[in-house]
């Protein structure tokens, strides 16, 4: 799966409405409310995209290049706060893998997402064609007016 979003922004704002901690959690209400992610954006560190009730995706940094490349490597699952990467759910997920390029072209950033969804599920997949362009919108929004 692949989504671009043309955002009217430096590729160092819409890196920053991306990751920053506030606006992070905004775009990504689209998904899940009370969404956040725990990092430190290192290569190979552990991340944890989770909602409001700590239920989540465990995942690793495959790759970073601060304003033009993220990679994440999900590995499983968080469940009330308890990482699982060995259920039947959490093994539908390993190996899915999120990748964000930021280029830009003609004073604008183009952004590319594309999504590897490993074993994921019919219904996981319905899912994200659906509501990842709404976020993206939602991010588009939110870097224009910052």
């Amino acid at each position: 799966m692949e989504f671009r979003e043309t955002i009217h922004a430096p590729k160092e704002k819409v890196w920053d409405t991306l990751w920053n901690d506030a606006t992070y959690q905004q775009w990504t209400a689209v998904f899940s409310e009370g969404s956040k992610v725990i990092i430190d954006w290192n290569k190979g560190s552990k991340v944890l995209f989770l909602n409001g009730n700590n239920d989540g995706m465990l995942s690793m940094i495959g790759d970073v290049k601060p304003n033009e490349f993220m990679s994440f490597r999900h590995k499983g699952i968080v469940k009330n706060g308890v990482e699982d990467t060995e259920s039947v759910a959490s093994k539908e997920w390993a190996g899915a893998m999120e990748n964000y390029s930021l280029k830009s072209v003609d004073g604008a950033t183009e952004l590319t997402v594309e999504l590897e969804p490993g074993d994921a599920n019919q219904h996981s997949l319905s899912y994200f064609l659906a509501t990842f362009p709404k976020a993206l919108g939602k991010l588009k929004e939110l870097a224009e007016r910052r």
